[in-house]
């Protein structure tokens, strides 16, 4: 059965409740072995157009249609920017920090281009706030467990910031094929695990995520001791 559409009925909400305009946010990345964290952020408001046809959660498109609706969402919303916390980051700061690092950077993008009102509902998938203190609670964070699927600002930053990492990542592989990142995107999976256990981390690598690991770890085991499973 085909996923059911987002709907901007949560946005109407808050726009028709006296907001200005409303911001989204979404990450990707989390749970990669390798590669940066990257968190989405658009602005939508009263004058927003149909959205995209096709539009869905990034986890539900396959590759070639997230590429044909980056450009379409990033065109649909008012603004859109994408921060990113590198692997080094990661294992400096933690993911959780570098959620809040990443979220911030996108934010201050989208301040640049659009005057953001103090206390401007965000909506933020998931049930935990990341966010608020990253940006010094400028914006009023709304969290919405399945928001990247059911609110369609949200899926739009989905896939915005999920075209953005996977291209970063296809780029890396170029310098690293032998980690199959074109592929993996970063991921666990058993040639990912094996190419480490052959040739050791790269500098891409979240190395603080990898030093307890076993050479044989199924990547479904791997992915449970990262509490991402």
């Amino acid at each position: 059965m085909a996923a059911s559409a987002p709907t901007m009925r949560l946005e109407r909400e808050l726009l028709d409740g006296g907001a200005g305009l409303v911001l989204a946010c979404d990450e990707v990345g989390r749970g990669a072995l390798a590669g940066q964290v990257a968190v989405g952020l658009v602005v939508v408001d009263a004058g927003m157009r149909r959205m995209p046809a096709g539009l869905r959660d990034s986890k539900l498109l396959p590759e070639p249609k997230r590429e044909l609706l980056a450009p379409r969402a990033a065109a649909w919303v008012r603004a859109s920017a994408v921060g990113e916390a590198s692997a080094a980051e990661i294992d400096e700061l933690g993911i959780m920090a570098c959620l809040g690092l990443a979220g911030a950077r996108a934010f201050a993008a989208v301040s640049e281009a659009v005057e953001l009102p103090f206390g401007a509902p965000l909506l933020l998938d998931g049930n935990y706030d990341w966010l608020s203190q990253s940006i010094e609670h400028r914006a009023r964070v709304v969290t919405r467990i399945k928001a990247d699927r059911d609110c369609a600002s949200v899926s739009a930053a989905s896939v915005i910031a999920k075209v953005h990492r996977d291209r970063a990542m296809r780029r890396a592989h170029v310098d690293w094929p032998v980690y199959g990142w074109d592929e993996n995107k970063g991921y666990s999976s058993r040639a990912h695990f094996e190419a480490i256990a052959e040739h050791g981390p790269s500098e891409l690598h979240r190395r603080t995520w990898l030093h307890d690991r076993s050479r044989e770890a199924e990547p479904a085991t791997a992915l449970f001791e990262l509490g991402v499973g």
